[in-house]
């Protein structure tokens, strides 16, 4: 009889094992939108108009540890602003690429 009772508490501590670690996963997930909404909401939105100048943010020069190289490189025209928020920039020799505003 003792070991059925040995089997039912440790049946009965491993479920509430379970049921910390899913509060703690959803707590988890609580903190991750609170931050989310908290770093969007300062977020600038930044209006681009066509024929603007801008400068390019190279965000794979982070890789190389170099400190005399710039991460920014341009300046580029912008040629054309898509509703959805994608840019097309003309280089000074004229080649056109599309870059995420």
């Amino acid at each position: 009889m003792k070991l059925k009772e040995a089997a039912e508490l440790r049946l009965g501590q491993l479920n509430e094992l379970d049921e910390f670690r899913l509060e703690a996963y959803e707590r988890v997930d609580l903190y991750k939108e609170r931050m989310k909404n908290y770093h969007d909401q300062r977020i600038e939105k930044r209006d681009f108009q066509a024929s603007d100048w801008v400068l390019l943010f190279n965000s794979q020069l982070k890789l190389f540890s170099s400190e005399l190289k710039s991460r920014w490189s341009g300046p580029f025209k912008e040629s054309q602003v898509f509703p959805s928020g994608i840019v097309e920039l003309e280089g000074m020799d004229g080649s056109l690429f599309k870059v995420n505003g």
